[in-house]
């Protein structure tokens, strides 16, 4: 049964579940959501896995939905939890199968005129030189070596090795890498699937966009990230392939088993967890954070060959300069705020971005005044946002804000019905080029299957969890 009865306003696009131990809540759920949000979640079983969320031993603060929130595996995607570092547990499922899937914006010395009349040719350039689909391989081959040193260093190894530039780790959540990464802890399994896909984009939702900045709206913000109105950026979502995908799946079997030892029970046995100091635990954390450093590496791959396309087509004078990249997938040890004190947690983030306010020291020197960069995509015949981080997202969220529209449609639903050369036309018809390697890459991602990316954003700027600082409009789209 829905939750959504249940729901209690506490504010302006705020709500909350109040905790029920018939359920086994622990705390309470707290969503961030508009009327018109809160009656597409009523849809799903989002809110009752939120609901699941509260329930985990060592929760600290509320279990928070952000407004893209939708169902997922365990965690609802858009799901965000803090879990005591000493205490709590950590949950795959709190993470996701795509390890590190995140978004990288680069931005470029372009303008929209510049490129008008040659977006189906450049978009189809760079079809051809980043790899797409289900499976596929790179163009960066690995010694066995090699990918521990990708696993342990990710986005840092890959510009020490020429495929890229300084500047590009600087301006990465974590500087590119997460400490703490262990090789070892990933299995044969997840390398082998891993190895041959470094620079791949990857299937599903998965995308690279040719976008340019339609408006600005907070003109000091878009100035330190470098952004002006009519300038073409590039828009890259991929994460950590097949590698994080095994990642998933192993740790998922193991803790499965290892819960009877602990003496843990979850409502949902999606929600497979440990105590985050077990052994076990210790053991996800090194291999997650692996897995996230190969999702950097693989969008710093992505971004040369994206260079080196850009370079052909319009000479080698061109810049094409990483605004930021951050991930939405991810468990990461921080110090926030939690029932009144300051603690060591494990944020669970899925489907959720961090969204750290001005002046905090993760973000770049250039980054201060205005906060840090966030990025929401809407869909492929909509818009994206560029946002930056407030006190608000630090004093409620775990410093978190949204990670996207959120899918309104499941995949089958998304497809029924449709005919891909028809969305095809009508997305041209509208001035966006698509290129996909499937037809039902493009039908499970047709701009009704996702919520209103205006609105999602309207509601966390709202809130105080990010504010907006610049809308973008497709072009040209690729996809797998």
């Amino acid at each position: 049964m829905s939750l959504a009865h249940r729901l209690e306003p506490i504010g302006d696009f705020r709500w909350r579940i109040p905790r029920d131990e018939r359920l086994g809540m622990r705390t309470e759920v707290v969503i961030y959501a508009s009327q018109a949000i809160l009656d597409q979640v009523a849809r799903d079983q989002s809110l009752q896995q939120a609901a699941n969320v509260a329930a985990l031993p060592g929760i600290a603060g509320p279990s928070l939905a952000m407004p893209d929130i939708h169902q997922g595996y365990g965690f609802p995607i858009g799901g965000v939890a803090a879990m005591d570092a000493s205490h709590g547990v950590v949950s795959p499922g709190g993470v996701g199968f795509d390890i590190n899937c995140g978004v990288r914006l680069v931005r470029c010395a372009l303008r929209r005129q510049d490129i008008a009349g040659r977006i189906r040719e450049l978009t189809e350039a760079v079809f051809r030189a980043v790899p797409c689909g289900t499976g596929g391989h790179g163009p960066i081959g690995l010694t066995a070596s090699q990918l521990d040193e990708v696993l342990a260093r990710g986005a840092r190894w890959m510009v020490e090795q020429g495929y890229g530039h300084a500047r590009d780790v600087e301006f990465s959540e974590a500087r590119g890498a997460l400490e703490g990464a262990d090789p070892d802890a990933v299995s044969a399994r997840a390398k082998e699937r891993g190895r041959s896909q470094l620079g791949t984009l990857g299937s599903g939702n998965h995308f690279l966009e040719i976008q340019y900045v339609e408006r600005v709206e907070d003109a000091p913000a878009a100035r330190a990230f470098g952004l002006e109105e009519q300038q073409v950026v590039v828009l890259i979502h991929s994460g950590s392939r097949g590698l994080g995908h095994q990642v998933c799946t192993d740790f998922l079997q193991q803790m499965g088993s290892a819960m009877k030892k602990y003496g843990l029970s979850v409502p949902d046995r999606q929600l497979a967890c440990v105590p985050v100091r077990s052994p076990e635990g210790q053991a996800y954390l090194g291999a997650m954070r692996a897995a996230a450093n190969f999702a950097w590496a693989n969008r710093q791959a992505i971004t040369h060959s994206l260079r080196q396309t850009l370079e052909r087509m319009f000479g080698r004078t061109i810049r094409a300069e990483v605004v930021y990249d951050v991930c939405h997938n991810i468990a990461k040890q921080e110090t926030h705020l939690a029932g009144g004190t300051r603690r060591d947690v494990v944020v669970h983030r899925k489907g959720a971005t961090r969204a750290f306010p001005p002046h905090h020291r993760e973000i770049p020197a250039d980054y201060r005044e205005a906060g840090q960069p966030v990025f929401i995509p809407g869909s492929m015949g909509t818009a994206s946002w560029v946002l930056a981080g407030q006190q608000g997202a630090m004093e409620e969220t775990f410093g978190t804000a949204c990670h996207g529209a959120g899918r309104l449609l499941s995949r089958t639903a998304a497809q029924k019905g449709k005919d891909y050369r028809q969305v095809l036309h009508d997305l041209e018809a509208s001035g966006i080029y698509v290129r996909s390697e499937t037809r039902a890459g493009i039908l499970e991602e047709i701009p009704e299957a996702y919520k209103d990316v205006d609105e999602v954003v309207r509601v966390v700027h709202e809130a105080g969890l990010a504010r907006r600082v610049a809308r973008l409009r497709p072009l040209g789209v690729m996809k797998g």
